[in-house]
């Protein structure tokens, strides 16, 4: 088992940043895939960012459309902790945020099998 525990949501204004932590205990491994989800009131759950550790070949990230350019995945695997670092926020990007791991690598929902209880972010204009 893994858990996940989300922190770092909050209230910011329009242009804002913020950084989101995800804190890793049980069996972990640096191999999983990390992600972010978001989910936003009447919508579904979509993707945000991924990351992946491939050892020798590097870190592999990957990001959704809607976030490309403003918002930055990393993983500090000495502390067990995901980060989400999320800059010139839009209001649109107002949701629950969660983080989730994987032992393969996607983007869907159905790809991944551990998540957070979520970290709530709103954008105000």
């Amino acid at each position: 088992q893994v858990q996940l525990v989300d922190s770092g949501g909050g209230v910011v204004q329009v242009g804002g940043s913020l950084r989101l932590s995800c804190a890793v205990s049980g069996r972990t491994s640096s191999t999983y895939t990390m992600g972010w989800f978001r989910q936003a009131p009447g919508k579904e759950r979509e993707f945000v960012a991924g990351i992946k550790d491939r050892g020798w070949f590097g870190v592999i990230t990957n990001y959704g459309d809607s976030v490309k350019g403003r918002f930055t995945v990393s993983r500090d695997n000495a502390k067990n902790t995901l980060y989400l670092q999320m800059n010139s926020l839009k209001p649109e990007d107002t949701a629950m945020y969660y983080c989730a791991a994987s032992v393969s690598q996607g983007t869907t929902v159905q790809e991944y099998e551990y998540w957070g209880q979520g970290t709530q972010v709103t954008v105000s204009s």
